[in-house]
């Protein structure tokens, strides 16, 4: 499931294709995408609306719409498995995958592309409907050492489950999970409130140098169904020490790298480097 880096270099391709524009039309032919709203009011809220902002929260895609000058809610995606975002000219083929196409207002198309079909594209009169109770952003200035050392401590949990938890970090999963708790030095099966003070701020450190460099290379494609919105594949995966490297040297020690299970999540650790 493509995680914070990923749509981030998705939310950065396709924002200057978008902002400004006004959709004309729209094509739903899978309904569920929608998530739960017919294809006629997802198409009366959303056609004749201005794009005025795109950007990310989370796992999630946002473009706030206004109409007649008067914000008009929102479209949030989540790509889940196999989801992709193009905008492309008119006359560019989207495929046998395509589930909904927003026409522009300047002859190009937006394409929700999923095989899988669990990706969603919806229209929320307030984009807080879908993005309610996730946790802190870990690129934010909020996001410091001491916030994590104290919230660390308060919840008494594993360190990897409550990194995935949504509601309390919003954008980690699996990979950079993984790939943070390596970099930090710390066990993914170590208590979150016996993480000291100067262990918290290596792991904050560590998330968020771990996510920019993300970024820097367009995300992790360690299947063929991430690509970015220039249909080019991300470039992270050369760069994972752990994730999926089960019985290759840690780059670190040289020490096998171990495959457990951590909250039924496939987890990836140096057991030398990673001590509990």
């Amino acid at each position: 499931m493509p995680e914070l880096p990923e749509v981030e270099t998705v939310v950065r391709l396709i924002r200057p294709r978008l902002a400004e524009r006004r959709i004309e039309s729209c094509d739903v032919r899978w309904e569920r995408t929608l998530g739960g709203i017919d294809r006629g009011s997802f198409a009366r809220a959303v056609v004749g609306s201005r794009i005025t902002r795109v950007w990310r929260r989370a796992k999630f895609f946002v473009a706030d719409l206004e109409r007649a000058g008067r914000s008009n809610g929102a479209l949030v995606g989540h790509l889940r498995m196999t989801g992709r975002v193009h905008v492309e000219p008119r006359e560019f083929d989207p495929g046998p995958y395509v589930k909904v196409s927003l026409a522009l207002d300047d002859g190009r198309v937006m394409h929700f592309i999923d095989v899988r079909k669990f990706g969603r594209l919806w229209y929320a009169a307030h984009s807080d409907e879908q993005l309610g109770g996730l946790g802190i952003e870990p690129l934010d200035d909020a996001f410091t050492g001491e916030w994590l050392f104290r919230a660390l401590r308060s919840r008494r949990r594993l360190v990897k489950p409550l990194l995935l938890d949504q509601t309390f970090i919003a954008g980690l999963g699996n990979i950079y999970v993984d790939e943070s708790l390596h970099r930090a030095g710390i066990h993914p099966l170590a208590r979150s409130d016996r993480i000291t003070r100067v262990r918290a701020g290596r792991l904050r450190d560590e998330i968020r140098a771990t996510l920019t460099e993300a970024i820097e290379r367009e995300g992790s494609s360690f299947d063929v169904f991430y690509r970015t919105p220039e249909g080019n594949p991300g470039g992270y995966q050369d760069e994972f020490k752990v994730y999926g490297r089960e019985g290759q040297p840690c780059p670190t020690c040289g020490r096998a790298i171990e495959r457990i299970v951590v909250a039924q999540r496939g987890t990836h650790v140096c057991r030398r480097c990673q001590r509990r």
